[in-house]
């Protein structure tokens, strides 16, 4: 298997068959990552593809010095998916705009002693709305705000969004015991 650093190295010249290599060494995460903003195959694989269309394009811009490979990557795919879900004039569903005093307290994360598979299979359980504030909110480290703004939706509904995943995920994890 070809190291990272090689592979990043061809990506950069532009080989094709680097751009192969990278595309297909992160896929798994990638899917799994976009399936938490849509439901429809063919949009998870677009999104993907957008994304990993602006690491090859800007992957100059890319400095090992701040961090590593797979979390710019990682940042730019879901960046990626977050504006096709913003850019896009009618959305599979609609989000109900709540009254802001709704209440919502952000407790511990639900997620943090589970295993990645364990998480994924949680998540597909909840509405498709609610899992992408989850997994904004818990899962990348998005403040309520940073949600408003890259959902486009108001501060209320991602606090009912968050209230709602808790009561729903509180349910699956009781049944699973």
């Amino acid at each position: 298997m070809d190291k990272l650093e090689d592979i990043l190295a061809g990506c950069k010249r532009r080989e094709r068959q680097s751009q192969e290599k990278l595309y297909r060494q992160f896929y798994p995460v990638l899917f799994a990552l976009c399936k938490n903003f849509f439901e429809d195959k063919h949009d998870i694989v677009t999104a993907i593809n957008n994304g990993m269309m602006k690491v090859f394009k800007n992957l100059d811009q890319f400095d090992s010095q701040k961090g590593e490979f797979f979390n710019w990557m990682y940042t730019t795919v879901r960046n990626a998916a977050l504006t096709m879900l913003r850019d896009r004039k009618t959305q599979s569903f609609v989000y109900d705009e709540i009254k802001e005093n709704m209440f919502f307290e952000a407790r511990e994360n639900p997620f943090e002693k589970l295993e990645y598979d364990d998480i994924e299979i949680y998540l597909n359980r909840l509405p498709l709305a609610t899992r992408r504030v989850c997994c904004l909110f818990y899962l990348d480290g998005f403040s309520v705000k940073e949600i408003t703004e890259s959902l486009a939706i108001s501060e209320g509904t991602v606090k009912w969004h968050l209230s709602e995943s808790r009561s729903r995920l509180k349910i699956i994890f009781e049944k699973s015991l």
